[in-house]
């Protein structure tokens, strides 16, 4: 079961390398220490993308293990998530299909509770399956309009992340593309860099949930440098409730 969110789910770190910012969590107890600070100042649910020991992305089971089971000692009441992206296995599709299903092997403390899972890329349909039969829950993130069509074949999803990378991408289209295929599930809107802040505000205004991090953005609404996840969720916050 994937747990609503009301207002704000916290990227803790996504694709950034070791070093793009000085509160960027990467370890375990790293990631254990911005998600505790993060659900503090208010976010609803964590995603974060696990590591190996050379600190770059990992789906290998024991990386995966290793970083839910820091978090969920640090939250235990809050849900976990994690990606599946395949950039992590080199655009491999079966590379990431063995190591997902690896995780069969982690007990359930150390499994992720829900994996979010871009439509854009392939490997989908053996993904999702493999995912449903770990009863980790799917996140769909959908990128275009293209993708909202292209979510209408698959079986219902509890949540669509509608995720927004460029300003040239229309996020009200894409929700009512959502709409128009009947896509049911929860919707939660966000941004990547330049348009992170403009979405948190859309998602505000609509009443949808949203998302924000380190993975997402560097800075405040401002421009101004940020301390870490946990500034970014208050900032968030107060942008998601402004009225306007």
């Amino acid at each position: 079961m994937l747990h609503p969110i009301a207002r704000i789910k916290v990227a803790l770190n996504g694709g950034r390398p070791p070093g793009a910012h000085p509160a960027l969590p990467c370890t375990p107890a790293e990631l254990a220490g911005a998600a505790r600070d993060a659900v503090a100042a208010g976010a609803e649910a964590v995603h974060l993308h696990p590591r190996g020991a050379d600190g770059r992305e990992s789906l290998d089971p024991a990386d995966v293990g290793a970083a839910v089971a820091a978090v969920r000692e640090a939250c235990p009441a809050t849900p976990i998530g994690v990606t599946t992206g395949l950039w992590i296995t080199g655009r491999d599709v079966a590379a990431r299909q063995r190591a997902v299903a690896a995780w069969a092997q982690l007990p359930p403390v150390r499994r992720p509770d829900f994996a979010s899972v871009n439509i854009s890329e392939p490997g989908l349909t053996d993904l999702v399956a493999t995912l449903r039969t770990l009863a980790v829950a799917v996140e769909a993130g959908v990128w275009s309009v293209q993708d909202a069509s292209a979510l209408s074949i698959m079986d219902a999803v509890p949540r669509i992340l509608v995720e927004i990378m460029s300003p040239q991408t229309d996020a009200l289209a894409v929700l009512a593309r959502l709409d128009e295929v009947g896509v049911h599930g929860e919707r939660l809107l966000h941004g990547e860099g330049e348009q992170c802040w403009p979405m948190v505000t859309l998602a505000g205004r609509l009443g949808l949930p949203t998302r924000i991090g380190l993975e997402d953005t560097l800075t405040a609404p401002d421009g101004s440098p940020v301390t870490g996840n946990a500034e970014l969720v208050r900032h968030a916050l107060s942008v998601w409730a402004s009225p306007g």
